[in-house]
């Protein structure tokens, strides 16, 4: 009867230890898993922050060139404005030449 119990709790120790090391593994690859995801997902926030940050330096690039074209717009309506007005004096001019 000795022996039994004996042999008894020496399988329940075997079998406790075996599980114990199954249940090491099961924690090794879920911490790897975990640490995998992590790994990813500082990825895919770092490429997000650097998307942001490009996106940002095309707006502003844009916004340069629509203000080029605003002030390029500007530019060329004084010009149109400046030319009718020496076209109405030279105008005004030829009709005094001709009424004298």
């Amino acid at each position: 009867m000795k022996h039994i119990s004996i042999t008894l709790l020496a399988l329940a120790t075997l079998f406790s230890v075996s599980c114990n090391k199954e249940k090491a593994a099961v924690d090794a690859r879920t911490d790897a898993a975990k640490e995998a995801i992590d790994h990813r997902m500082d990825a895919v926030n770092t490429a997000a922050a650097d998307a942001t940050k490009q996106a940002y330096a095309n707006a502003a690039i844009e916004k340069a060139n629509i203000e080029a074209a605003k002030a390029a717009a500007q530019a060329q309506l004084d010009a149109d404005k400046k030319k009718a007005d020496a076209d109405a004096t030279a105008e005004k001019a030829k009709i005094d030449a001709a009424k004298n």
